[in-house]
């Protein structure tokens, strides 16, 4: 009924000597990646988020954020945008809905790495966010 396979398989001769050209990580390789771009994204919000409504503790959140990326890259400090004044003002509810879901998804790849620290940092920011959604609407939370 099937016609028998004629050639060898490509994927056993990939496992029997890899390539130089393939890029080889290991999962743990991995996740630093994906968790540093999570918490560099978290930090673009948050500096967003410090150029519309400074505050000590978005200055706190800010530079612990950028300290995590550096070390999840090596010691290489994050881009950052510099605090300019917005001219078309994004509603805060929708900047801190965006940095609660980034600080969500950075806290799954940070404890699936077993990266307390970042964990932690993450689950506060989502602590933060949430409480900054409930006082700007309180139903807001309830919606999500």
């Amino acid at each position: 009924m099937y016609e028998p396979i004629r050639t060898k398989s490509v994927h056993s001769t990939m496992a029997d000597a890899p390539n130089p050209d393939f890029p080889h990580r290991s999962r743990e390789e991995e996740l630093d990646i994906q968790l540093a771009g999570h918490l560099s994204a978290l930090l673009a919000v948050t500096d967003e988020l410090r150029a519309l409504a400074p505050s000590a503790d978005l200055d706190t959140a800010a530079e612990r954020l950028a300290a995590q990326v550096a070390r999840l890259r090596g010691g290489g400090t994050p881009v950052r945008a510099p605090l300019t004044p917005v001219t078309s003002e994004p509603h805060l509810t929708d900047l801190h809905r965006r940095a609660h879901a980034v600080a969500g998804r950075a806290l799954l790849v940070a404890a699936s790495r077993a990266d307390t620290a970042a964990a932690i940092l993450a689950a506060e920011r989502m602590d933060a966010h949430s409480a900054a959604l409930a006082l700007a609407d309180p139903r807001e939370l309830a919606a999500h």
